[in-house]
């Protein structure tokens, strides 16, 4: 059974090293460092949003001012969308840096408005943001097998380990003290710099626990690797320095090589539309339809909008007559023209994560990257149900014109109090308040 009295004479013996309080400095800083910038972005972002919500609402207004019909009203305003970050999201950026978090649209069609402003940067997403997640799970492992590749092999290069074996009440106790005096500093000094900025930042004690407990999963597993390594019979006559270049060489292949090799292979495998491809489409569609028939427009907008079949008449020579609601119904029909591309994009790109998802199973600091980027809600399922509530928005921003344009009310200004407004999580409104 361990004693206090062995770990206090461990960590005598561990902190003797300037070796260790060097490394754990290092830890420290980049910890900081890592967090800081993290936040530090976080805080512009959300700076952003509120200056762009301030504006937008400012320039809706000047815009409707000057409308005296509602087709016109909608063509000249635009509405902000927008992802917040969440309280945790300085610890892991994640998708943030890939997927767009957001938008000015306006009652055009939506997916040209969605996929031109593709933020899409392979070259980012390859090498990575320098943050929490990233310190975590590609660096921390680093100083995990530094701080213990040599715990037994050091001993046996000076020959004390089988003297240590005999004199010692429990071998086991040895070993077992030297690692926890030496993890549970590294994971102070990873941990403590966390714990102070997340409740600077607003986040819950559970959410903070979660990441802790991510980090330090993280930190075990490494641990039990090395050790593993370091203990095997086959490397018993191995020295400390071979002993090392082993457990680089797991770091290597599980850090870098595996998720590298995944993410090619899973983009050659799933096939996935080009986001250029469904803007392209969609635009063909609604450039189009200035040169087809009328009835041909109404023809595939009342499929999907059989509500609006009584309201459709109107002058139909162009030449001499322009009407909204015929322009808004060709915008609709090029939206469900590239429908199905942008539905295959979207599947695709979920099923990459799914994808990826098994794949970490096979690399600790991968599995904690999707971890702490799912705690931190910048995963690519979050991204995805930004773009979901773009869509809500835009559904309900029809809704709301598709009235005024078909049933043709007399024009109020006081009817745009009624005009939707975004809000994040608007998918979950838009499931209970279906189109009509």
């Amino acid at each position: 059974m361990m004693r206090f009295t062995d770990l206090k004479r461990e960590a005598g013996f561990v902190f003797g090293h300037r070796q260790i309080k060097l490394t754990l400095l290092v830890v420290f800083l980049l910890s900081v460092v890592s967090l800081w910038t993290g936040f530090a972005e976080m805080q512009e972002q959300q700076a952003t949003v509120e200056r762009l919500l301030e504006k937008d609402q400012a320039e809706r207004d000047s815009a409707l001012a000057h409308q005296s019909n509602y087709g016109s009203a909608a063509y000249y305003t635009f509405h902000l969308t927008y992802s917040p970050p969440s309280p945790l999201a300085f610890t892991a950026v994640g998708e943030r840096d890939v997927f767009p978090w957001k938008h000015r649209i306006r009652m055009l069609a939506l997916e040209g408005q969605i996929y031109e402003t593709d933020a899409d940067n392979p070259e980012l997403a390859f090498l990575g943001r320098f943050d929490f997640a990233f310190v975590t799970s590609v660096l921390l492992p680093l100083f995990i097998i530094l701080l213990l590749y040599d715990l037994k092999a050091k001993e046996c290069e000076a020959r004390r380990f089988d003297l240590l074996n005999v004199t010692a009440r429990n071998a086991h106790v040895i070993w077992t003290a030297r690692v926890i005096v030496t993890l549970v500093p590294l994971a102070l000094v990873t941990l403590v710099p966390f714990v102070v900025f997340g409740l600077i930042n607003g986040a819950s004690l559970l959410s903070i626990l979660t990441v802790c407990a991510i980090v330090i999963g993280n930190i075990a597993i490494w641990s039990a690797i090395v050790l593993v390594i370091g203990a095997a019979k086959r490397f018993a006559s191995f020295s400390a320095t071979h002993l090392a270049s082993i457990m680089l060489g797991v770091w290597l292949v599980t850090t870098v090589i595996v998720p590298v090799t995944a993410h090619t292979v899973i983009n050659a495998v799933v096939e996935t539309p080009e986001g250029g491809d469904i803007v392209l489409t969609q635009r063909e569609a609604v450039n189009s339809a200035w040169d087809k028939p009328v009835e041909d427009t109404w023809r595939a907008f009342i499929a999907t909008h059989p509500q609006w079949a009584d309201y459709t008449e109107f002058a139909p020579e162009r030449d001499s007559s322009f009407n909204w609601k015929w322009y808004y119904a060709f915008q609709q029909v090029g939206d469900q023209t590239a429908s199905d591309l942008s539905k295959a994009y979207q599947a695709a790109t979920l099923q990459k994560d799914t994808i990826a998802s098994y794949v970490a199973l096979l690399s600790p600091s991968l599995l904690t990257q999707r971890l702490l980027s799912s705690a931190a809600d910048t995963n690519v399922g979050a991204m995805v149900g930004y773009e979901n509530d773009v869509r809500a928005f835009h559904k309900a921003l029809r809704k709301f014109y598709y009235y005024h344009l078909f049933k043709d009310p007399e024009f109020s200004q006081e009817s745009f109090e009624a005009l939707p407004q975004f809000t994040p999580n608007m998918r979950t409104l838009g499931e209970s308040n279906k189109e009509n």
